[in-house]
Parts: structure tokens; sequence; C-alpha cells
């Protein structure tokens, strides 16, 4: 070995880490970059008579600053933040809705039932039951207001579904191309790592889980993803789609499905139990769909229905101003039954009779048949949503059950055969801020008197107007104005812990983000010495093949 090949060796191991730090520089502020830092080592020493002489310095590697724990607590940070601000962007729409004391629901009540004491007070003064009509109008305009921005949100969570489903599609597709050039690179130089293509992997990866939390694993080279209860995303080669697609029971409502292929080849989307997303955007959207919005707009509907029934009981036992028996003054429609679009031929059909409103509660119902071993049906389940309470009922004609109200009969056919997943969904009040309509357009016909005490008597007037403050929801611990209050309370107290949440995530985020980087973060300063420094080494070993080739010219020139 000798002193240019020495020089050479030197040479080579300095423009190594000179490029090396350079990549540093140049990525700095790329995303998912990990430093990379050349390992070097002594070429080894040749046997001499003088002792072992070196030979040099080699390259072994390029290596990455890379600590897999702080990769994936920084991720999974990331993605509940995301989660956070999801549910957050959604909250606090409806909570500038009805946070508002000063217009909307909570001042229409109160003026509306103004009005029946002015009517009580004056019922034959015209002008003061023509008061009354605009202020019931006002009232119903607000409750269906309200409920329409519900649908718009409902409508607009669905669209969110569907495009996050889209782009996890996307990512899911880009890892799996990233794994094949990957694992082409290993094998290609089995004693190298791709770095660039391994950050871009994880870069991925973390983008992936703030879209949705994924599971993932490497297994041969490739990283394989997993959602929800172990259903494949990402398997080898093979990619699962996820699907954006309308719920069998409720078609208005989008739900994510997973993939399955039959023995035939044909694909089938499996709908996801929405419980076990969790992390990133879509578990977000998720969580508030059905911890607030149904529950809010369930809440609303249980007070339309309320002030609907409550109201026409009342105004029923009196007469209007011809004398005449009083009519309905407000509508509210039926409560609302969805058979699954997967119910088999002849299965039963499904009726619901409100029996007290009074009992009504903020949940949801779903139907379901329970099977033994064979397939053959031995009862009807009914399980309350959300709170996933179950509670079985016998097949036997009329089959039926009282729960929150309500009755609910089967009749007319029997649960299909096998493994036919004949099921329904029954929802009280869930459409009821869409259907309350005031029913009186006539001043006159608004039954102010008690039958038989004359048409200027005002205590039908007088009871109805004091409804506001009877206790006639939630089984008697509610007025209409309390009732309200607990959901304008529901939604600050979500909107509160979303904010709570958000902040300490934010928090968390940092942290991470702080101890990942003072592995993996290029520091400017840091490169900038180390350019120097792996300056000087190339110049000293260029000076050593200078020396080099002097002493061979001084060889040359002897005679």
């Amino acid at each position: 070995m000798n002193l240019a090949n020495l020089g050479l060796s030197a040479m080579n191991a300095a423009q190594n880490r000179l490029q090396t730090a350079g990549h540093n520089l140049n990525n700095a502020t790329t995303e998912g970059y990990n430093r990379q830092t050349v390992l070097v080592q002594t070429a080894g020493a040749k046997a001499t008579a003088a002792g072992y002489i070196g030979r040099g310095v080699q390259a072994v590697t390029v290596q990455r600053a890379y600590d897999g724990f702080l990769y994936k607590q920084l991720a999974d940070a990331q993605s509940k933040g995301a989660s956070i601000t999801s549910y957050g962007n959604e909250i606090v729409q409806i909570n500038n809705l009805f946070a508002d004391r000063t217009v909307g629901i909570t001042p229409a009540l109160q003026k509306f039932f103004d009005g029946l004491q002015a009517v009580a007070s004056e019922p034959a003064d015209s002008a003061a039951r023509q008061e009354l009509l605009g202020r019931a109008a006002s009232l119903v305009g607000q409750i269906n207001d309200a409920n329409a921005f519900l649908n718009d949100q409902r409508g607009n969570i669905n669209t969110q579904i569907s495009t996050v489903v889209e782009q996890v599609n996307s990512y899911v597709v880009r890892i799996r191309d990233l794994n094949t050039k990957i694992v082409e690179a290993r094998a290609s130089s089995s004693q190298h790592e791709p770095n660039d293509l391994l950050d871009q992997r994880d870069q991925l990866l973390t983008e992936l889980n703030q879209l949705v939390g994924v599971k993932s694993f490497e297994q041969d080279g490739r990283i394989n993803l997993s959602i929800g209860n172990g259903q494949m995303l990402l398997g080898a080669d093979t990619v699962y789609p996820l699907r954006a697609q309308p719920s069998a029971d409720d078609p208005q409502r989008t739900v994510v499905a997973y993939t399955i292929v039959d023995n035939s080849g044909n694909a089938h989307g499996i709908e996801l139990d929405e419980s076990r997303i969790t992390g990133g955007k879509l578990a977000g959207l998720l969580q508030y769909r059905h911890e607030a919005l149904d529950t809010v707009q369930n809440n609303l509907g249980r007070l339309a229905m309320g002030l609907a029934h409550a109201m026409n009981d009342a105004h029923g036992n009196g007469v209007d101003l011809a004398g005449d028996p009083a009519t309905d003054f407000f509508s509210v429609g039926p409560v609302t039954v969805l058979p699954s679009g997967s119910n088999s031929a002849g299965a039963p059909t499904v009726t619901v009779t409100l029996d007290d409103v009074n009992g009504l509660t903020a949940d949801d119902y779903r139907i379901s048949v329970e099977r033994d071993s064979g397939g053959n049906p031995v009862a009807f389940q009914l399980t309350t949503l959300p709170g996933g309470a179950v509670q079985s009922f016998p097949t036997s004609s009329p089959a039926q059950v009282s729960v929150g109200g309500i009755t609910i009969a089967l009749s007319n056919g029997a649960p299909g055969p096998g493994s036919a997943a004949d099921r329904w969904l029954i929802q009280p009040t869930r459409a009821a801020g869409t259907t309350l309509k005031l029913e009186i357009t006539d001043p006159a016909k608004i039954a102010a008197a008690t039958p038989g005490t004359g048409t200027a008597n005002g205590d039908n007037a007088l009871a109805m107007a004091k409804l506001q403050t009877e206790k006639t929801l939630g089984n008697g611990s509610m007025s209409f104005n309390e009732a309200y209050s607990q959901i304008v309370n529901k939604v600050g107290v979500l909107t509160q812990q979303n904010g709570t949440e958000a902040k300490a995530t934010a928090t968390l985020i940092q942290q991470n983000f702080s101890a990942q980087q003072a592995v993996s973060g290029v520091n400017l300063n840091e490169e900038y010495v180390q350019l120097m420094q792996f300056q000087e080494q190339f110049r000293a070993a260029s000076k050593l093949i200078d020396v080099s080739s002097s002493l061979f010219d001084t060889l040359l020139n002897l005679r």
C-alpha cells in the first residue's frame, strides 16, 4: 500500500462525507427526512518487519439517524391530533349555532309562550291571536332551520368521509410502490439501506396516519397495513382498498367498508365497525357524527315532538272563537323506520306507535334476528343505539316490544331462513325537527276557551301557556326550555373537551417532535462545522498524494 493509495482512500472517504453533509443541508427542511452519516472504518493493515502498517480508511455505508420508538410516538400523537382537529372543526359549527341565546330557539320559545299568555289575557283580541300565530311560525322556522343546518352538516360529513377514503387508498398504493422499490434496492445492494426511500415510506405512513390510524408491521422488507379490527389494507403487494358506501341500515349515512374477495373473484364491501376506527381525520369525523351530531339532532327532534304533542293535547281540550272543537295546533311526522337493504323477501313489517311523548329518549334502536347454531330464528333482538344495550323478545306473532315511549311491532311475515341478516333501524325523533309544522293559519281557530265557558274565555290558552314550565319531557324531568338547555350544554361541554384535548395533544406533538428531531433532525450549524472538517481532511489527503508524487520523483532522479 503506497502513499498515493492511502491518500486516495482518504480522499474518497472525505468526498463521501462532504456529499452526505451536503445532502443533509439540502434536505434540512424536507418533511420526514432523517439525518444521514457516513460510517467509516480502517482498511486494515499490512504485516511488515517493522510491524503492521495501516492501509488507510474506507467508507462502510451511509446510515440514517433513526429511532423507531420516537418515530412511532410522534406518528401516534399526530394521528390523534388530526382526529381531534377534524372533530373540533365540526363541533364548533353547531356550538356557534346553539350557543347564542339572544337569537334562535330559546328566545323563540319564550316569545311563543308570551304570545299564549297574551291570548289568555285577551282571548277575543284578534291582534293578540295573530301575533301568537306569527310567533308560533317563527318557533317552527327556528327549529326547522336548526335541523336543516344539522342535515347539511351530515351531508358534508358524508362527502368528507368519501374524500378521505379516496386519499387513504391513494396513500396505500404509493406505500405499496415504495415497498417494491425498497425491496429491489436492497436486492441490488444487500449491504446498504436505501435511506431516502425508507424516509419517503415513513413520511407517507405518517401522513396516512393523519387520515386514519393504521397498524403496520414489516415483513420481508415490505410494510403491511391493517385497519380497525385487523382488516388488511396492504398485504405483501396486494392492496385491499377501503370503500365509502351507503349504510345498509340508513342509506343517507355514508359508512366505511373494507374489501373482501369471494371465491369467484368478486370484490365486496363489508361495513367496518366505526368504534374500531381510531386516529386520523376519519376517526374524528365518525366520532363527531355518532357522539355529537346524532345526539343533538335526536334531542332537537324530541323537543319538536314533545312541543307538538303536548300543545295538541292541551289545545284539543278547548274550543275556538266559533265554539267549534279544536284542531291540531302543530303536526309532526311519524317515527322513522328504515328496513335494511339486505332484508330477505317476506321479512316482517315493522310498525311503531308513539305511546308517551314524555317517555321519549334521544336513542335510536335496531331490531335484528337472533338465531341458533343451525340458523333458525329464535328471537328478535332490540339494540339501543348508541348505548348498545340488548333485549330479546319472541318472534311469535304479533311480536312487539315497548321501549322509550314507543311500541315496536313486527307482523305480516317471518325472519328469513339461514343466514338472512334481517334488521330494521328505528329513529323515533331524528326527523321531527324537519317535519314539525304549524297547522293553524286562521287566528280564530286558536282554541283559547274551555268548552261551555264562552268564546271570550282564555282558560285553555292559560293551560297551554303553563306548558312552558311543566315537566313534559324526559319522564317528567324536563320542560321545553330545560330540554333545549340540555342540548346547548351538551354541545358546550363537548366543545370545551375538544379544546382542552387539542391543547394537550399539541403540546404532546411538540414534545415528541423535539425528541425525534434531537436524534434525526439536521442541525445546520453542526453540518457547517463538519463541512469545514471534511474539507480539511480532503486537503490533507490531497497533500498526501502530492508528497507521494514528490518522493517518487526523488527516487527517479537518483543515479
